[in-house]
């Protein structure tokens, strides 16, 4: 039985890399029910238990170049809230599954494509990545070191400005077909969405208080108070401290209350004010200083490597890690009060059939569909 605030939503997933299966996975820890829809033979030797980003969906392998496979998928979208793909412009299209068909078998449905460049625009054809997509939204030159930009992993652009605004237009369009009755599609670009996650920047830079220049800014590890320093065992502190009770209170756990000459703000004053930062921290461990912070309000954490950070007692107290079938993975999230998300359970092999029947498709239907995945 599903759970979460998204139960009786019917979701098909077009599998894909990314932002699409983070997505899909998003969703269906809120409740929704999904039917993963995999290139024939794309799962082969794979384990589903490692398979995180794909869990708690319902799956089934298609040659989508066969017309019989065409033809349950659109059946299928009769029955669907929402379809999404993240393949390039024009391939849904060939393949006969583009919005126009879908949206012909059901008005109603929500048609969500992902993509990095988006549906049009001179590099909408492109391949590309993360990397590449976050280029050209001003993100990845602001990120790094003085001396060169630094990837952020793909958080900032495939999970943030990808998959995320890929759920929040899909749900968003289902408020409005619920209301009106009227479909629509949803076209979401990580550049676009990469963009629009920089809105506070260029507050900060029409304010005069964004330099183009990296590591030179309050929050891209200029300031003294808002970065990380090595500590005498290797490994790494984290602290935030800007407003000036914290930085205070940062201060004075750090025996340097009294001892800094310069304002907090002074930045001209900040490389030195670093260095000592960089000293004081240095002469003791990690954990040490985990212990000197303690409870106060210094907006200090430790950085902990993946491992650590699922023994860490404030991530315990709120079950923010769960294992299954002994793989650790993060919970479901955000929490919800009266309809609480759930890892649900996935369909896959011989449970195909009755998967396909819960989407209320005919007894015909369903067998083209294991036929077309089975041939």
């Amino acid at each position: 039985m599903a759970s979460g605030p998204l139960q009786g939503l019917k979701v098909i997933e077009f599998a894909g890399i990314g932002p699409g299966p983070f997505c899909g996975m998003l969703l269906s820890d809120m409740g929704a029910d999904i039917l993963r829809i995999e290139r024939k033979g794309a799962d082969a030797g794979r384990d589903p238990r490692v398979e995180i980003d794909r869990r708690g969906r319902s799956s089934v392998s298609l040659d989508l170049k066969r017309p019989e496979s065409v033809a349950a998928c659109l059946a299928l979208c009769e029955k669907a809230d929402v379809l999404f793909e993240g393949y390039r412009p024009g391939v849904m299209e060939r393949l006969g599954l583009g919005p126009d068909a879908a949206l012909e078998r059901n008005p109603r449905i929500v048609y969500g494509r992902m993509t990095g460049w988006g549906q049009h625009g001179p590099y909408a054809p492109r391949a590309g990545h993360d990397i590449n997509y976050i280029a050209i939204t001003g993100a990845l030159h602001a990120i790094g070191t003085k001396g060169k930009p630094v990837p952020p992993l793909n958080l900032v652009g495939d999970y943030g400005g990808g998959a995320m605004m890929l759920a929040v237009g899909l749900l968003s369009a289902v408020l409005h077909a619920r209301a009106t009755g009227q479909g629509q599609v949803v076209d979401a670009s990580i550049s676009d969405g990469t963009s629009y996650l920089t809105a506070i920047f260029y507050r900060l830079r029409a304010l005069g208080q964004w330099q183009e220049e990296r590591a030179a800014n309050l929050l891209d590890g200029g300031a003294p108070f808002y970065d990380t320093y090595r500590c005498a065992d290797g490994r790494f502190v984290a602290i935030g401290a800007i407003e000036p009770q914290f930085y205070a209170l940062l201060l004075e756990k750090m025996g340097l209350a009294g001892k800094l000459r310069h304002d907090q703000m002074d930045r001209a004053a900040w490389p030195a004010m670093k260095a000592t930062f960089a000293e004081v921290f240095a002469s003791k461990t990690r954990d040490q200083w985990v212990e000197i912070m303690g409870d106060a309000d210094t907006c200090f954490a430790p950085v902990l490597t993946a491992q650590e950070a699922a023994h860490d007692p404030h991530n315990i107290a709120r079950s923010t890690f769960v294992e299954i079938d002994g793989i650790r993975q993060p919970a479901p999230a955000p929490r919800f009060s009266h309809t609480p998300g759930a890892i649900q359970a996935s369909g896959t092999g011989a449970a195909v059939r009755e998967v396909l029947q819960s989407w209320g498709l005919s007894a015909s239907h369903v067998g083209e569909l294991v036929d077309a995945a089975e041939a």
